[in-house]
């Protein structure tokens, strides 16, 4: 009894939270960027498999839990992708998302960043289309080595001011980066429109008027996620490189700059990508005559992307 008041009955290739609430996608994300599904063997990822393929099948051992069947689909849908059924590279693993990319947060977050430190620490977002990984890492060197231009040839900040001001310049540049890749990557879906789906699941339309909602949701994550990131740490740093301790031990720094930007990534990564449902609704009165017309639905679901 216990157990099904904390556990919810246990749904095969659905969330364990409710969606339709701030909280719940916060749980459900805080799951998926998990890092301990790195570490999962090869014998236990077996296992978790063979439980789900039980559960769909039918054939589920007596005394399987709710809990054990929620854990085994975290464990799966961490590691296996879910159309080649392959294993995702780890860099690549939603659960990879934060210790492989605190690194580069570290490095666009050194102080005292020269022309060539600034072009080699911007992110270069992994894509299959050429055109959205240059579009966003062009953006991205233009801003920061323009702003960190700007401000070196300033005569009105004192090189204190200067230094701290330059600390920033990662937060626009990420920022310009994403929007940039999120609109390159998805452009046709503005003229092709995305599927919205009926109560039932069933495919009613492709909507341009739902593409671009979700388009602007995406960008609009991507603009928020990096903010703490970029923001927090230069001040919290700021703050701590003027305590005696570190003033004493300055190779202090950089392993507490890189503890300060870990705790803040991870934190702040689960926070911006649950600000929205990860299955959209909008009323069909919002959308195109034709798709009103197909449905007697009041509201239809789109996937907004990540």
């Amino acid at each position: 009894m216990a157990e099904s008041a904390a556990c919810p009955p246990f749904q095969l290739g659905r969330p364990r939270y409710d969606q339709s609430t701030f909280l719940g996608r916060l749980k459900h994300f805080i799951d998926i960027i998990d890092p301990s599904t790195l570490f999962v063997s090869e014998s236990r990822l077996t296992e978790c498999v063979k439980l789900l393929d039980d559960f769909k099948s039918g054939n589920l051992s007596p005394g399987v839990t709710d809990s054990q069947l929620w854990e085994a689909q975290k464990v799966k849908q961490a590691i296996i992708h879910p159309d080649t059924g392959e294993k995702i590279f780890m860099p690549f693993r939603m659960s990879g998302y934060v210790p492989f990319g605190t690194p580069i947060v570290v490095g666009l977050l050194l102080p005292n960043q020269t022309l060539g430190s600034t072009v080699f620490w911007q992110p270069t977002p992994t894509s299959k289309f050429l055109q959205g990984y240059v579009g966003a890492v062009s953006s991205a060197v233009s801003i920061a080595v323009g702003l960190n231009i700007l401000i070196q040839k300033s005569s009105k900040f004192s090189p204190a001011t200067r230094l701290i001001i330059q600390r920033f310049i990662p937060f626009p540049a990420v920022a310009s980066a994403n929007i940039c890749n999120v609109g390159l990557m998805r452009h046709s879906e503005l003229s092709e429109g995305i599927d919205v789906l009926d109560n039932n699941g069933n495919v009613v339309g492709s909507s341009r008027i739902a593409a671009k909602h979700a388009i602007m949701e995406t960008a609009f994550t991507r603009v928020v996620l990096p903010l703490p990131i970029f923001v927090l740490p230069p001040m919290i740093m700021a703050y701590l490189e003027k305590l005696p301790l570190l003033q004493a031990r300055r190779r202090l720094l950089l392993p507490i700059h890189s503890f300060v930007c870990l705790a803040v990534f991870g934190l702040s990564l689960p926070l911006a990508i649950s600000l929205f449902p990860q299955m959209s609704q909008i009323e069909v009165s919002h959308l195109e005559p034709e798709i009103a017309m197909a449905t007697d639905c009041k509201v239809l679901t789109y996937n907004k992307g990540l």
